[in-house]
Formats: structure tokens, C-alpha cells, sequence
């Protein structure tokens, strides 16, 4: 079984995030860029099933800049087999649309049993990216999986609604996505980290993928910020002294804020 992660690199979730008020894109460049967690979560998934199941081959995908790279030799020394990175300046501003074709290609061209990724990203929460790539593929797919269970031909796993816990499966080959309800990623041991630097890391362009025409036509697939306006500093808050009326006033306060 071949199984391919989406993971991506984002502005570390702890840090201030912040918009380049000339691009309106995130400002990527002042704050650590990290592994998304729920992404190294995905692989986990990955990683455990090969564990259990021997002969499983795991390949990480990422799309970004060049420094995406350490992001995925970090893949790589957790445990997977082998990395591909789509990097393009193309792809500078590209949406959930052109983002899902993208790696839709690169599923398309790696021969995936299984697609694994986040349910959605710290940075954008869009959410939609996996159920994009499956529909391009025309692929099942599973979303928001708390547990997955893999077997010859099939996945399953579990996933919560407003009333209870729906039982879901598919056949392979299938995209899913995974909650936070699945463990958290392993850490790299020496020996990952040393052999992470003999694994193959494919980089391809989005002629490499046959997309080089798709994307040069104006305003396809990418996002176009018209104006910036930065958020006012937070202002202290308005404290009650409950004097007889301050159930009144917190029910005034809701209904001037549309809260109820």
C-alpha cells in the first residue's frame, strides 16, 4: 500500500501572525515557520500503519517555497519514505482551487493507495482543501476522521455530528482528512534524522506536473487582496459591579452585540 501525506508549513502556531500590508498575504517571514501539527498528525496515521503493516510505503507532499524543504526532511526523518515538493513561483498566492489541482497532479502522478491530510490548516482553516483533491480525482472521500482503519482495499473510521458518531468507509484508492482526535506525531530519532538526508526528495515545477499552461492564465486559481487594514490593538474591557440590575445590563450588552 502506498499512502501520501499532505503536510504543510506554516507560521508557527505560538507566534503573532501577521498580513504584509503590500501583498495582503500572510507575512511568512516574521515568525518561525513550522510543520502544521494536525499535518504531522497525518503522518503518524501513516507512520502507525506501516509500522503495523509491513511493506507500506509512506511519501510525504508539501507545496510552498524553498524552505518547505526543512519542513519535509523533518517528514522524512519521522519516519517516511520518501518527500516530493512542488515549488513555483507560479504558485505564489494560490488558492484553495489551484492548491487542490496541484497536488491533486501529484497524487495522480505518484500512484496513491490513500491520501492523508489535516482536517484543516492552523494558517488558513479553509477546510476544504482534501474534499477539493478527491473531487478532482474523483475520489471517495472521508473528512474529519477521530480514528482510521486501514485495510486491503478499504479505510474506515469514525467522525463526530451535532447528535452522536458516524460510522464511515470507503474503498481505496480514497482521500481522507483527520481530526486532532488521532495521537500526536512521534519525534525523530537520531537515526531518522541521519538517514532523513539519504531519502529521496523529488522537487517539481508545474510544468513537471503538465499544469504550466493552467497557470498562467490571469486570475486563475489565485487570490487577489484589493486592500489591508490592520487590526486595532485590543482595548480593555467594560466591568460590571452587579448592583441589583447586572443580569440586565449583561442581557443589554448581547443584544447590542447581536449575541443573542
Amino acid at each position: 500500500m502506498k499512502i501520501v501525506v499532505l503536510m504543510k508549513q506554516v507560521p508557527d502556531t505560538w507566534g503573532e501572525r501577521t498580513l504584509d500590508v503590500t501583498t495582503g498575504l500572510s507575512d511568512r517571514a516574521a515568525t518561525d515557520a513550522v510543520i502544521d501539527e494536525i499535518g504531522e498528525r497525518a503522518l503518524e496515521v501513516a507512520l502507525t500503519h506501516r509500522d503495523a503493516v509491513k511493506g507500506t510505503e509512506v511519501v510525504v507532499v508539501s507545496m510552498g517555497p524553498a524552505s518547505v524543504t526543512a519542513a519535509l526532511r523533518k517528514g522524512l526523518s519521522m519516519g517516511a519514505d520518501s518527500a516530493i515538493h512542488v515549488l513555483d513561483d507560479g504558485l505564489v498566492g494560490a488558492d484553495a482551487w489551484l492548491t487542490s489541482k496541484v497536488l491533486a497532479a501529484v497524487v495522480a502522478r505518484s500512484g496513491a493507495d490513500v491520501v492523508v491530510a489535516g482536517n484543516e490548516s492552523t494558517d488558513g482553516r479553509g477546510g476544504v482543501v482534501p474534499a477539493m483533491i478527491a473531487e478532482h480525482l474523483g475520489l471517495p472521500h472521508l473528512s474529519f476522521l477521530n480514528d482510521v482503519t486501514l485495510t486491503p482495499g478499504e479505510v474506515s473510521g469514525s467522525r463526530s455530528t451535532d447528535t452522536g458518531t458516524l460510522q464511515a468507509h470507503a474503498a481505496l484508492p480514497a482521500v481522507i482528512s483527520i481530526t486532532e482526535g488521532l495521537p500526536e506525531a512521534r519525534f525523530p530519532n537520531f537515526k531518522g534524522i541521519m538517514t532523513a538526508k539519504k531519502k529521496p526528495l523529488e522537487v517539481l515545477s508545474l510544468a513537471d506536473l503538465g499544469l504550466a499552461a493552467a497557470s498562467t492564465v490571469a486570475g486563475n486559481g489565485r487570490s487577489v487582496v484589493v486592500s489591508t487594514v490592520q487590526r486595532p490593538a485590543r482595548t480593555a474591557g467594560t466591568k460590571t459591579i452587579d448592583e441589583g440590575n447586572a443580569g440586565v445590563e449583561l442581557a443589554e450588552f448581547l443584544v447590542a452585540g447581536r449575541l443573542i
